[in-house]
């Protein structure tokens, strides 16, 4: 089988997105870069995550047409491609509809920063809604991601998390998610207090240089 390390990576943190809540049913998709041959594998459209076997994961190229697999790429591919296209550092891609991150992305306002592991990814800005699977989309979240941010929230559409490794993508997401169910049950407190913008620039450089958050 071809691509057989990606695609089996791109298979368990489908598998780990679904049993953390992260994704659900068939919502959601999960891409990752092969460095070598600068292909991507990317879940399939349509077939539940526990229903699939590394080799149904689909090989595309950057421009999204299918290299190798049975099964029709996510709809989201041209969003996964467009990332890969206008970022070299991106690896890996996790888009989901997790339930928080969908309601704070209602506010259209950028993530607070309400949790010590969510500062490593400070600023998490909103990008606008465009209609799923569109150009309009992916163009709106390469723009939004921009050259150095690893994370953004979808209006009304979850989150979009990325990083150099799979590993780094999935924590990325997950911290996110989490800072977002905080920041929600934060709405219920008279002046809630959030960590101090510049103290989380502080956390975000001491874990780049290799610190602990």
């Amino acid at each position: 089988m071809k691509y057989n390390y990606i695609r089996e990576n791109v298979l368990h943190a489908s598998l780990e997105s679904s049993r953390l809540g992260l994704i659900h049913g068939t919502s959601g998709n999960i891409s990752m870069r092969d460095a070598k041959d600068d292909v991507i594998a990317i879940t399939p459209s349509g077939i539940p995550y526990e229903e699939l076997r590394p080799e149904d994961i689909v090989i595309v190229d950057l421009k999204g047409t299918v290299i190798d697999g049975s099964f029709k790429p996510s709809s989201e591919t041209p969003m996964h491609t467009a990332v890969y296209r206008s970022r070299k550092d991106i690896k890996a891609v996790v888009h989901t509809h997790s339930l928080f991150a969908t309601v704070m992305s209602m506010s259209m306002q950028t993530l607070k920063t309400a949790t010590v592991p969510s500062c490593i990814y400070y600023p998490i800005p909103v990008a606008p809604f465009e209609m799923p699977g569109s150009e309009e989309l992916a163009q709106s979240v390469v723009k939004t991601l921009g050259k150095s941010l690893d994370v953004i929230l979808l209006q009304n559409h979850g989150l979009v998390a990325t990083g150099p490794t799979m590993e780094t993508t999935m924590s990325c997401a997950i911290y996110t998610e989490e800072c977002a169910q905080v920041c929600y049950y934060a709405l219920a407190i008279p002046n809630a207090s959030y960590i101090p913008v510049e103290t989380a620039k502080k956390i975000q450089a001491n874990v780049k240089s290799g610190g602990s958050a």
